[in-house]
């Protein structure tokens, strides 16, 4: 699809949608907001908030780093990558203890010493266990880093290639990066998590989120690629389902922190 289609399908999709600033939508509020991926999942928000720069952004290379495809690889995993695999595919019952929260864009999320992020230097952070648990912290993790103004570096190592892929750059290019300092954004919290599906190849995550409303949930889709777990995208550019309320946290396992 060339870039003219791309901007005249997301000019009539902005005519049904809901009326007013983008970040008084409920809707808004729920996909981007929860998330603290507050520039991505909304047509209206990233039609809103483009600016004159966007040509420079867009146009912004990404930076090499481990899960480039260059790597060198030991044991199937990128260099430097060390994790407990022990769990194999099992799904824990319970939370892992040794999580830390730290914070990450405009996002607090939950990171294991054993099951990753292990590497957290730099961007992206990566080396996720190749466990329930390793595509569970992934999936709070990858798309934690889009609000900023590294998400290039982490959508080209993060995010498995293809038209979806494609389709959340042209989206994400058109919108402003977030300073977390600054920005006033209020983000929802983590609160739990459901493996619906896992395999050694490919597992499918759903998040619980709490807000001031209450509780809403998403589902994140990703695969084992190049030595580590990245997010396969919908075909219209989403790293994620849209956000739904629920009214309980039943079915989920929560976080203790």
């Amino acid at each position: 699809m060339s870039r003219r289609a791309v901007e005249m399908f997301l000019r009539r999709k902005q005519r049904v949608e809901e009326s007013g600033p983008f970040w008084k939508q409920r809707s808004w509020q729920l996909s981007a907001g929860f998330l603290g991926v507050v520039v991505v999942l909304s047509i209206v928000a990233a039609l809103t908030s483009a600016t004159d720069d966007t040509g420079d952004r867009a146009r912004a290379a990404a930076s090499v780093g481990p899960l480039s495809g260059a790597t060198v690889m030991k044991n199937g995993r990128p260099e430097g990558c060390d994790t407990d695999d022990s769990a194999g595919d099992t799904v824990p019952k319970a939370a892992p203890k040794n999580v830390s929260w730290r914070k990450l864009g405009v996002a607090r999320v939950p990171v294991s010493s054993s099951a990753g992020p292990t590497r957290t230097e730099g961007v992206p952070w990566w080396c996720f266990a190749h466990t329930p648990i390793g595509a569970v912290l992934a999936a709070h993790i990858i798309p934690s880093q889009m609000s900023g103004p590294h998400w290039r570096t982490a959508t080209e190592q993060q995010v498995v290639s293809g038209t979806g892929r494609d389709m959340f750059e042209f989206k994400r290019s058109v919108s402003q990066d977030v300073d977390p300092e600054t920005s006033g954004v209020s983000v929802a919290t983590f609160a739990g998590y459901s493996v619906t599906s896992y395999t050694s190849k490919a597992a499918t995550v759903r998040l619980l989120l709490r807000g001031e409303q209450g509780y809403a949930a998403t589902s994140i889709v990703l695969r084992w690629s190049g030595g580590d777990w990245k997010i396969q995208p919908t075909g219209n550019g989403s790293l994620h389902s849209s956000a739904s309320s629920v009214t309980s946290a039943a079915g989920f396992t929560l976080w203790g922190g």
